[in-house]
């Protein structure tokens, strides 16, 4: 008897359901009747959202994911170093480009660099543009090559992917023939 009790008691005072009780405690006193405020306590509901992220282990689209960004990580890694040089590049070219004519926008280089994000991500937003014809033209080179460079990211991870589902399958994702990989070291 004492073993079944000192089990139901390890098994209450778990922290994540002490958590659960904490969360939602506020709202049975409430129902109650008992005027007591523990909204603060609310705000435990967002540990409960965090307990979702313990799904992941479950799902085979997200071990995908995951093997395939542990597989790809030095390319992602070098394609973000690419794509925060080419930021600084055109936020620095920008900044002296357009100084003197746009002074309370392009201030400074970190100012510039909201330009630089907007136009490499392609948003656009609009607010921060080129006036003089020099800063167009960078800043349309800059656009296009904000295209490619933070496509490739994105092109790196669907290879990921394909490797991975090439390498569950054993076969070519193309011409379906059989893959070994003990020959393929």
């Amino acid at each position: 008897m004492r073993e079944w009790l000192r089990d139901r008691l390890h098994i209450i005072f778990r922290p994540l359901l002490l958590i659960d009780l904490l969360a939602i405690l506020p709202f049975y006193l409430s129902v109650l009747g008992l005027g007591i405020d523990l909204r603060v306590l609310r705000s435990l509901r967002l540990i409960r959202f965090l307990r979702l992220l313990k799904l992941v282990r479950y799902s085979h689209s997200m071990r995908a994911f995951g093997h395939a960004f542990r597989r790809k990580k030095n390319q992602l890694i070098v394609a973000l170093t690419v794509n925060r040089l080419l930021l600084l590049t055109a936020s620095s070219l920008m900044y002296f480009i357009e100084t003197n004519a746009q002074p309370d926008v392009f201030g400074s280089i970190p100012e510039a660099m909201w330009w630089g994000i907007a136009t490499l991500t392609t948003v656009g937003y609009g607010d921060v543009t080129p006036v003089t014809p020099l800063g167009q033209f960078v800043g349309s080179i800059v656009a296009v090559l904000g295209i490619g460079l933070f496509a490739l990211p994105a092109s790196i991870m669907a290879s990921g992917f394909i490797e991975a589902s090439s390498y569950e399958t054993k076969e070519c994702p193309e011409c379906h023939h059989e893959i070994s990989w003990d020959d393929d070291v």
